[in-house]
């Protein structure tokens, strides 16, 4: 039993270099929440040196907010941010004779996708325009994944180590209380519990059915490194780690 284990960079936090050793997979940022040219040059060469798969990591732009704004911008115009940004990426990537592996949209642009149908369309579009074997990476079991599949687009259902969830299964808002989890062991014990059982417990208490195949820790989390290296040696310990760092 195998779980990929992605983080977003490239976004001027700092920490990559150290948290690279312990994922499989890195969402870097393509310049529009976060990052320029030089950056993503420079964490596309750690991902190399680290056997890190690479993904691109588009977003509204939006530095000023890093990303996490709502945009109510026509669906042309969400298409075709998506796919300047992973071609921008992409062609760096090829550039340093590697592969880019997988999209994972950004913040508000990811959110946005997961709960309305037709933006999640859009962008599932515009990862297959960009690459037939790309693989999208989206929130489990939302539209993201739902329209994606429907026009034979590979994708991975994503969980989160250090957010919280609602009943519905959407991530809880970073606006409202308890949105995060900064304890180690709380995120421990909701990754295992996703993966080994395929169920989470929601911040009402609830247990809902989720299904698990790739788990994010943001970089620019509290306690980032510690997370990383904690969640990475426990995936390990249970044999469901896709690296044995």
């Amino acid at each position: 039993m195998l779980i990929d284990l992605n983080c977003d960079m490239g976004e001027g936090i700092g920490n990559d270099e150290l948290i690279m050793p312990y994922i499989s997979s890195a969402n870097i940022a393509c310049g529009y929440h976060a990052g320029d040219e030089t950056t993503m040059n420079r964490t596309v060469e750690s991902a190399i040196k680290n056997n890190v798969y690479i993904g691109a990591h588009p977003s509204f732009f939006d530095r000023e907010n890093f990303g996490r704004s709502d945009f109510h911008i026509p669906f042309d115009d969400i298409y075709t941010l998506v796919i300047k940004q992973v071609s921008l990426l992409k062609e760096i990537t090829e550039k340093h004779g590697a592969l880019l592996h997988h999209v994972k949209p950004h913040g508000a642009l990811y959110n946005m996708s997961a709960r309305t149908k037709k933006i999640a369309a859009v962008i599932a579009l515009a990862v297959k325009d960009s690459g037939e074997d790309l693989i999208l990476y989206g929130l489990s079991g939302s539209h993201s994944i739902h329209e994606a599949k429907a026009i034979g687009v590979k994708t991975a259902s994503e969980v989160f180590a250090d957010r919280t969830y609602q009943d519905d299964g959407k991530l809880t808002p970073r606006s409202q209380p308890d949105s995060l989890i900064d304890d180690v062991n709380k995120s421990i014990a909701q990754v295992l519990q996703m993966i080994k059982e395929g169920t989470v417990k929601t911040l009402s208490g609830k247990i809902i059915p989720i299904k698990a195949e790739t788990v994010c820790i943001h970089s620019d989390g509290n306690n980032a490194l510690e997370l990383v290296k904690a969640i990475n040696q426990e995936l390990i310990k249970h044999k469901i780690a896709s690296k044995d760092k």
